[in-house]
Protein backbone atom coordinates (compact mmCIF):
# COMPACT_ATOMS: atom_id res chain seq x y z
CA UNK A 1 0.00 0.00 0.00
CA UNK A 2 0.91 3.39 -0.72
CA UNK A 3 0.13 6.47 1.93
CA UNK A 4 -0.45 9.85 -0.19
CA UNK A 5 -0.90 13.15 1.79
CA UNK A 6 -1.10 16.34 -0.32
CA UNK A 7 0.85 18.95 1.88
CA UNK A 8 -0.63 22.07 -0.04
CA UNK A 9 -4.57 21.03 1.31
CA UNK A 10 -6.73 22.33 3.61
CA UNK A 11 -7.15 18.95 5.81
CA UNK A 12 -4.45 19.00 8.53
CA UNK A 13 -1.60 16.18 7.37
CA UNK A 14 -2.33 14.39 10.55
CA UNK A 15 -5.60 13.87 9.86
CA UNK A 16 -4.83 13.18 6.12
CA UNK A 17 -2.70 10.29 7.74
CA UNK A 18 -5.31 8.97 9.72
CA UNK A 19 -7.31 8.99 6.90
CA UNK A 20 -5.43 7.34 4.47
CA UNK A 21 -5.36 4.36 7.13
CA UNK A 22 -8.71 4.25 7.60
CA UNK A 23 -9.13 3.78 4.12
CA UNK A 24 -6.33 0.86 3.69
CA UNK A 25 -7.97 -0.77 6.58
CA UNK A 26 -11.63 -0.76 4.85
CA UNK A 27 -10.43 -1.69 1.84
CA UNK A 28 -8.06 -4.62 3.09
CA UNK A 29 -4.95 -3.34 2.08
CA UNK A 30 -3.76 -3.50 6.15
CA UNK A 31 -5.58 -6.31 7.95
CA UNK A 32 -5.50 -7.02 11.44
CA UNK A 33 -2.24 -7.91 12.71
CA UNK A 34 -0.71 -5.87 9.93
CA UNK A 35 2.43 -3.72 11.68
CA UNK A 36 2.68 0.24 10.14
CA UNK A 37 5.79 2.41 9.85
CA UNK A 38 7.32 3.80 12.88
CA UNK A 39 6.11 7.68 13.27
CA UNK A 40 9.97 8.74 12.63
CA UNK A 41 10.23 6.12 9.48
CA UNK A 42 6.75 7.57 7.80
CA UNK A 43 8.03 11.21 8.89
CA UNK A 44 11.28 10.30 7.07
CA UNK A 45 9.56 9.44 4.22
CA UNK A 46 6.93 12.19 3.78
CA UNK A 47 9.64 14.64 4.69
CA UNK A 48 7.39 16.24 7.41
CA UNK A 49 7.48 16.34 11.51
CA UNK A 50 7.50 12.91 13.37
CA UNK A 51 5.15 13.97 16.30
CA UNK A 52 2.34 15.00 13.46
CA UNK A 53 2.60 10.56 12.36
CA UNK A 54 2.61 10.27 15.98
CA UNK A 55 -0.80 12.48 16.67
CA UNK A 56 -2.14 10.48 13.62
CA UNK A 57 -1.55 7.47 15.10
CA UNK A 58 -2.60 8.23 18.63
CA UNK A 59 -6.13 9.45 16.50
CA UNK A 60 -6.59 5.52 15.52
CA UNK A 61 -5.68 4.35 18.77
CA UNK A 62 -7.81 6.24 20.48
CA UNK A 63 -10.53 4.92 17.93
CA UNK A 64 -9.36 1.52 18.42
CA UNK A 65 -8.17 0.61 15.23
CA UNK A 66 -4.61 0.54 16.34
CA UNK A 67 -2.56 -1.26 18.99
CA UNK A 68 0.37 0.93 19.95
CA UNK A 69 3.59 -0.17 22.20
CA UNK A 70 7.54 0.21 22.04
CA UNK A 71 8.22 -3.11 21.23
CA UNK A 72 5.71 -3.94 18.25
CA UNK A 73 5.17 -0.42 17.36
CA UNK A 74 1.69 0.46 15.55
CA UNK A 75 0.05 -2.26 14.43
CA UNK A 76 -3.50 -3.09 12.91
CA UNK A 77 -6.12 -3.83 15.88
CA UNK A 78 -9.62 -3.84 14.21
CA UNK A 79 -10.54 -4.43 10.19
CA UNK A 80 -13.63 -5.52 8.45
CA UNK A 81 -13.52 -8.91 9.50
CA UNK A 82 -12.94 -8.43 13.35
CA UNK A 83 -16.96 -8.06 13.99
CA UNK A 84 -19.29 -5.81 15.13
CA UNK A 85 -18.06 -2.01 15.91
CA UNK A 86 -17.58 -1.35 19.90
CA UNK A 87 -20.62 0.26 21.92
CA UNK A 88 -20.85 4.26 20.94
CA UNK A 89 -19.22 3.73 17.54
CA UNK A 90 -22.47 3.78 15.63
CA UNK A 91 -24.22 6.75 17.24
CA UNK A 92 -20.80 9.09 16.99
CA UNK A 93 -20.23 7.66 13.27
CA UNK A 94 -23.64 8.32 12.03
CA UNK A 95 -23.47 12.05 13.70
CA UNK A 96 -20.34 12.74 11.48
CA UNK A 97 -22.24 11.32 8.69
CA UNK A 98 -25.23 13.51 9.11
CA UNK A 99 -22.63 16.35 8.70
CA UNK A 100 -21.22 14.74 5.54
CA UNK A 101 -24.43 14.02 3.99
CA UNK A 102 -25.90 17.76 4.82
CA UNK A 103 -22.55 19.03 3.03
CA UNK A 104 -23.55 17.45 -0.28
CA UNK A 105 -27.32 18.73 0.23
CA UNK A 106 -26.17 22.04 1.05
CA UNK A 107 -24.22 21.88 -2.47
CA UNK A 108 -27.19 21.00 -3.99
CA UNK A 109 -26.77 17.14 -4.67
CA UNK A 110 -30.02 15.41 -4.78
CA UNK A 111 -31.16 11.99 -2.59
CA UNK A 112 -30.90 9.74 -5.34
CA UNK A 113 -27.13 11.63 -6.26
CA UNK A 114 -25.75 11.15 -2.70
CA UNK A 115 -27.08 7.80 -2.33
CA UNK A 116 -25.48 6.93 -5.82
CA UNK A 117 -21.84 8.22 -4.45
CA UNK A 118 -22.02 6.59 -1.30
CA UNK A 119 -22.71 3.26 -3.13
CA UNK A 120 -19.83 3.83 -4.71
CA UNK A 121 -17.53 4.47 -2.51
CA UNK A 122 -18.63 1.73 -0.34
CA UNK A 123 -18.32 -0.49 -3.46
CA UNK A 124 -14.29 0.86 -3.73
CA UNK A 125 -13.62 -0.53 -0.57
CA UNK A 126 -14.56 -3.91 -1.74
CA UNK A 127 -17.23 -4.72 1.16
CA UNK A 128 -19.33 -7.28 -1.27
CA UNK A 129 -22.38 -5.24 -0.06
CA UNK A 130 -25.30 -3.75 -3.01
CA UNK A 131 -23.06 -1.26 -4.71
CA UNK A 132 -24.37 1.72 -7.50
CA UNK A 133 -23.98 0.95 -11.18
CA UNK A 134 -20.36 0.96 -12.31
CA UNK A 135 -18.80 0.28 -9.05
CA UNK A 136 -16.33 -2.21 -7.33
CA UNK A 137 -13.64 -2.80 -5.52
CA UNK A 138 -10.75 -0.15 -6.18
CA UNK A 139 -13.44 2.31 -8.07
CA UNK A 140 -12.34 5.64 -6.65
CA UNK A 141 -10.51 5.65 -3.71
CA UNK A 142 -7.16 7.89 -3.14
CA UNK A 143 -5.87 11.10 -3.35
CA UNK A 144 -3.17 12.75 -5.56
CA UNK A 145 0.48 11.49 -5.55
CA UNK A 146 1.94 14.57 -4.17
CA UNK A 147 3.92 12.68 -1.46
CA UNK A 148 3.80 8.78 -1.32
CA UNK A 149 5.32 6.50 1.28
CA UNK A 150 5.27 2.52 1.49
CA UNK A 151 3.20 0.90 4.06
CA UNK A 152 1.97 -2.47 5.04
CA UNK A 153 3.10 -5.71 4.09
CA UNK A 154 3.74 -7.09 0.75
CA UNK A 155 4.20 -5.03 -2.47
CA UNK A 156 0.26 -3.56 -2.60
CA UNK A 157 1.45 -1.07 -4.94
CA UNK A 158 -1.97 0.93 -4.85
CA UNK A 159 -2.54 4.17 -3.46
CA UNK A 160 -4.40 4.40 -0.67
Amino acid sequence: MILSIDLSSGVPIYQQIRDRVVEAIAAGDLAEGSALPSTRQLAGDLGINFHTVNKAYDLLRQEGLLRLNRKSGAVVQRDPGSGPPPPGFTEEWSGRLRTLLAEAVAQGMDGTAVLEACGRVVGSFGTGADMAPGTGPGAGHGVGPDVKSGMGRGSQGEPA
